[in-house]
């Protein structure tokens, strides 16, 4: 257990709090895939076991689980403002949208129906813009980002296989920010690349190790993890805040509530869930 460490960001210093959320008697975590946080602090963590989405208070109590038997292969979460659960389905090639009860409310792709070049062959994370559209990453069979509208109905695609602008080897996560920047991470071409709201090229920022998951917070900081094993934050314009090491095998997910929290999805050996609580300055 880490209870000891601390580590900084720019101006921020964290506690690490490892490993947080505590689980029933007996019970462990499976391979984690992914974390977010819904309005009320409330903590999802999506792994690749049954059940595969396991709800804690935002004091790290196990308040409810769903999905058993729905999933094939847990890998991105995100939750929108109105509190949609979305859930990439990665080896199913579907995305499948959850209520907090965890009733199902939409799915987009065929499942069990991989594409090239279109909606999907092994997906990998999913975003929601300002506008209601929504940004798959697609991502292990495809090197391509996907647009939906709000009403599930597909709009358009971007990106191809390769290393120069607009081309992708494993598009790995995806955010979109306040100003409607499509975030990509980019693993094995070592970059976050950004883009327009349609799939227009920006700028690529470089200086990672295979990211792995991007993090917005309401302050418009951008944060990457990679496996180093580090964290990196990120202004909007791309300039480095901050990087710490607050991991040991290298974090798969990453999401953060209104506090300033940050949760970290912890890879194997160890599948655990990592907290880095803001401390007071």
């Amino acid at each position: 257990m880490r209870n000891d460490l601390i580590v900084l960001m720019g101006e921020h210093r964290y506690a690490v709090d490892c490993p947080w959320g505590t689980l029933p008697d007996g019970q462990s975590f499976g391979p984690l895939s992914q974390i977010a946080v819904d309005s009320s602090g409330c903590v999802y963590v999506f792994q690749r076991s049954n059940p595969p989405v396991l709800v804690f208070s935002p004091d790290g109590v196990l308040i409810d689980t769903f999905g058993e038997g729905l999933f094939s292969d847990a890998h991105g979460i995100f939750i929108t403002q109105d509190d949609l659960i979305l859930l990439v389905d990665r080896d199913a090639h579907e995305i499948i949208a959850c209520e907090s009860s965890g009733a199902v409310r939409f799915r987009l792709g065929q499942r069990h129906q991989p594409q090239f070049n279109q909606p999907f062959n092994h997906p990998t994370d999913i975003a929601q813009a300002p506008n209601g559209d929504f940004y798959i990453s697609d991502g292990y069979g495809n090197s391509n980002v996907h647009c939906f509208g709000a009403d599930g109905v597909f709009r358009f695609s971007w990106g191809r296989q390769g290393s120069g602008p607009g081309e992708f080897t494993t598009p790995h996560a995806v955010w979109v920010d306040p100003s409607e920047r499509v975030l990509v991470a980019d693993r094995e071409n070592n970059r976050v690349q950004l883009f327009d709201l349609e799939g227009g090229f920006i700028e690529a920022w470089d200086d990672f190790y295979h990211p792995m998951d991007i993090f917005g917070d309401a302050q418009g900081n951008i944060f990457v993890t990679d496996q180093i094993p580090r964290l990196s934050m990120m202004s909007s314009e791309g300039r480095l805040i901050g990087r710490c090491r607050p991991v040991r095998f290298g974090a798969h997910g990453i999401g953060g509530d209104a506090d300033g929290n940050l949760y970290l999805a912890e890879t194997a050996p160890l599948d655990c869930v990592t907290r880095l609580r803001l401390l007071d300055n």
